[in-house]
């Protein structure tokens, strides 16, 4: 009996001790997700102030709205270097991330993941100059809240959603093709659609990475490896990232006000 006690007591110490790993390891995956997310929001704002001008002698150009555009925002926004800047970002995740994963330290891969939120933020300033500052901040709220509830419900449901994952990513598939080709349409009923299908599979995402952070967590901790611990929360700090980013944007063509 007093050895069963013992085995019982230790079980629930190191239950205990999970537990506890678990909560500091969500909070760091957090924590890193909403550093960069203000890293995103400030380099956004800056650079969408250097891109206009009020002076019409200084206008390199000027967009339809009637807003005037700087050297700086005729080259992003109107030149082929648009193209550098709006494929920056899937360059870095889909050739470098796996790369700074594998073989940097925890620190690089943190600045790595920093250095991704702040080309997200030039990529995506040219919203300041095209929707109402009033409803981007509104959508923002929004999206974080849906973010926040979608994020709890992949927490704590004891269901298993790991079947979404191969469904969602090959909608993520679909999604980006169909991007591509109404990019040559410019069709706005396409548009309507890839933001509401996109918005849905988005928020799958949301809650599966949740739930998928929360188990590679829970079957690595015994392992005792904090270099691979670390690297693992600044990776789901990524994924849960892109999918409030591109919830975002999604509810932005929903919500967003033109200037």
């Amino acid at each position: 009996m007093a050895e069963l006690n013992t085995i019982r007591t230790a079980t629930s110490t190191r239950t205990a001790q999970i537990d506890a790993g678990l909560r500091a390891h969500m909070n760091k995956v957090y924590g890193t997700m909403s550093v960069g997310m203000l890293i995103t929001a400030l380099a956004a704002w800056a650079i969408a102030g250097l891109a206009v001008t009020t002076d019409p002698s200084a206008a390199a150009a000027q967009l339809p709205n009637g807003k005037m555009l700087s050297g700086l925002g005729a080259a992003l926004y109107l030149s082929p270097l648009k193209w550098v800047v709006m494929l920056a970002p899937l360059a870095f995740i889909f050739l470098g991330w796996g790369a700074l994963l594998r073989r940097a330290s925890a620190a690089a891969v943190q600045l790595g993941f920093f250095a991704f939120a702040a080309l997200i933020g030039i990529s995506l300033s040219s919203i300041f100059l095209m929707f109402t500052s009033f409803s981007i901040v509104q959508t923002f709220i929004v999206t974080a809240i849906a973010f926040a509830g979608l994020s709890l419900f992949g927490y704590t449901t004891k269901k298993d959603i790991s079947g979404w994952g191969s469904f969602l990513i090959m909608g993520v598939i679909g999604l980006v093709v169909a991007m591509l080709i109404n990019l040559f349409l410019q069709s706005p009923a396409m548009m309507f659609a890839i933001s509401a299908i996109g918005l849905l599979i988005f928020a799958g995402l949301t809650a599966f990475h949740t739930q998928e952070i929360k188990n590679t967590y829970v079957a690595h901790a015994a392992h005792g490896d904090q270099e691979w611990l670390d690297k693992s929360a600044y990776d789901g700090a990524l994924s849960l990232y892109i999918s409030f980013l591109n919830m975002f944007q999604f509810l932005l063509m929903f919500m967003g006000q033109q200037e």
